[in-house]
């Protein structure tokens, strides 16, 4: 009971999932329910951009998590999202099987060429697709707790700790392009064929996936939602504002930080495993540090501490990424840092936050303003 009031008293959230599952379904519908020659057809690679776009939304989610409700600038979540997506990769390749370029009913092509000779031990189980989902989710939350534990106890906050998160992920960068790691090295994992016995490819399964990230936004919004909204989220709150103060009344500062970095370690590197089976492809690219980087930008456009402007910062900034990379690729980077810098200077609220501001300026402008009436004058019998 206290729980559907609690749904239904938040209009931001149902909001949210009416415009994202209304968005969804008819892209969705337009793709599979009429035919390419249709002009209301849905062309397949719609389906899969704004696929990807919903993975980004859910990682700049993640980020606006612990950044806009905690104060930790993370400059290192582009490692969580790759590690999500590189244990997805793996279910993906050894869902190939003798179907590879080498025929190895067991070895992915990569190990093959580079002379393996059998299945490394942390691959095995990774054929299983509830496994490999525990994966996904295990890996990048635990690698999170014990980063985090042995940061927030060791009590390395601001930019110092932004600079280890930063390190965290160019270590793994350059860890992750090592051959003998076992995961394909600077090429990474590709040419998946199946997912859940479906063929990637197609359009159903690249609807179904769509589908897929849409729900899972839709869960990380409501279980970020949740935790704004809990006593349990005000302590947050008040760590960012005052951390000092708030350890003084008692309260273990670092345990609360811990356990919303982890969890949104989590949330990240699920974005990860959505994201791979739609790009195709897993590489050690993820790891780079502009990565993170462009998703705290996301965040800081959209609006910090308001987790819908995460959402939409992501949206835009990459839908935007896709028109100028198509017409000017070369001056892709250079409007992305202006975008920041306007944002910085101009609205240092995002789009979101601003959007308070820009309404009582319209109003201030557009509506008349009150003018001082004299009160009417009463004249008396006889005067």
């Amino acid at each position: 009971m206290i729980f559907a009031r609690f749904i239904a008293n938040d209009r931001l959230l149902i909001g949210f999932i009416a415009v994202l599952f209304g968005i969804t379904t008819l892209l969705i519908v337009g793709n599979l329910a009429f035919a390419p020659g249709s002009a209301l057809h849905v062309p397949t690679y719609v389906i899969a951009l704004y696929g990807k776009y919903l993975c980004y939304a859910l990682l700049a989610l993640s980020v606006d998590l612990v950044w806009g409700q905690v104060g930790i600038l993370s400059l290192g979540h582009g490692a969580f999202f790759a590690l999500g997506g590189y244990a997805m990769g793996m279910y993906l390749m050894r869902q190939i099987g003798p179907r590879g370029v080498y025929a190895h009913p067991v070895l992915p092509d990569f190990m093959v060429f580079l002379n393996y000779k059998e299945l490394p031990w942390f691959w095995h189980g990774m054929d299983m697709f509830w496994f490999a989902m525990i994966m996904v989710m295990l890996v990048p939350g635990l690698l999170a707790f014990v980063f985090g534990w042995l940061t927030f106890r060791s009590r390395v906050t601001g930019v110092y700790l932004s600079i280890i998160t930063q390190a965290l992920t160019f270590a793994m960068l350059l860890a992750f392009f090592r051959n003998d790691m076992g995961f394909g090295g600077n090429n990474g994992m590709t040419d998946f064929k199946d997912i859940l016995g479906f063929n990637v490819q197609a359009d159903g399964t690249r609807a179904g996936l769509l589908a897929a990230s849409a729900i899972f936004l839709a869960l990380g919004f409501f279980a970020a939602r949740v935790l704004q909204r809990s006593r349990f989220g005000k302590v947050l709150v008040a760590i960012r504002d005052a951390e000092s103060r708030t350890r003084f009344l008692g309260y273990r500062v670092e345990h609360y930080k811990l356990a919303v970095f982890t969890f949104s370690a989590v949330m990240a590197g699920i974005a990860g495993a959505l994201y791979v089976p739609q790009v195709g492809i897993i590489n050690p690219g993820e790891f780079a540090p502009a990565n993170s980087i462009e998703a705290v930008i996301w965040v800081a456009v959209g609006g910090r501490g308001t987790l819908v402007g995460a959402v939409i910062g992501a949206i835009l900034v990459n839908f935007g990424k896709t028109l100028f990379t198509g017409v000017l690729p070369e001056l892709w980077l250079f409007a992305l840092g202006g975008l920041f810098v306007f944002v910085t200077l101009f609205m240092p609220k995002g789009v979101v936050g601003s959007l308070p501001v820009w309404s009582s300026w319209l109003k201030r402008r557009l509506l008349p303003s009150k003018v001082d009436v004299p009160p009417p004058v009463t004249v008396q019998a006889g005067e």
